[in-house]
């Protein structure tokens, strides 16, 4: 009798420890919860992730004009997940140079007020309108550091635009012509012009 109740205890012994054994291994690398990275450099947060024994990638990159150029944007997992050591941590971070964008084309098919909208929805700042003769407020144009542009040309996403808008002159001009045509026609040049076109019916 004795002897079977000292292989029973050391058989629960030894299943308590195997079982030990196997929930340690289990939880072993499951535990590291991902720190948060970001805004650092990818060379700050490699050694952040180095000491709790992950890795990292920069797999994708994106722009912030707000955020310092190089620094991580997203990553995944993210912050507080919890993963094994030896994860690697897929990076996001801000473009070393800032990306070009197409100017949409708004010159010659636009109000000032479509353009405006247009422009500002894809990112662009706007200064105060610059004014050509032309039909009021339809936009002619679009300039960037006073060149204009031409039609889908791209610029640096953000960019200070300025709109060249008809001032309504052009409509003015062609009425004042018409005018000074009724009135001068007894001076010199309408005396000229008469006979030319009495000159030109002869033929």
């Amino acid at each position: 009798m004795g002897k079977h109740h000292c292989d029973g205890g050391c058989s629960g012994v030894l299943v308590f420890g195997a079982l030990t054994g196997v929930d340690l291994y289990t939880r072993h690398g499951e535990s590291v919860a991902v720190p948060d990275v970001r805004n650092m450099t990818v060379q700050q947060a490699a050694k952040i992730f180095a000491d709790r024994g992950l890795l990292c990638m920069v797999t994708d990159s994106s722009y912030d004009k707000h955020k310092a150029a190089g620094c991580i944007l997203d990553y995944t997992p993210a912050a507080g997940q919890k993963v094994k050591e030896g994860r690697t941590i897929y990076l996001t971070i801000n473009t070393l140079n800032v990306p070009l964008k197409p100017v949409p084309d708004v010159a010659d098919n636009s109000s000032v007020r479509q353009a405006e909208a247009r422009l500002s929805a894809v990112g662009f700042k706007l200064t105060e309108n610059e004014y050509v003769s032309g039909e009021k407020d339809w936009v002619y144009g679009v300039k960037y550091r006073g060149r204009r542009l031409m039609a889908d040309e791209k610029v640096p996403a953000g960019s200070t635009l300025t709109l060249m808008v008809g001032d309504g002159t052009e409509e003015s001009l062609d009425m004042g012509t018409d005018s000074i045509g009724a009135d001068d026609s007894g001076d010199d040049t309408g005396a000229e012009q008469a006979p030319s076109k009495s000159e030109d019916s002869w033929f």
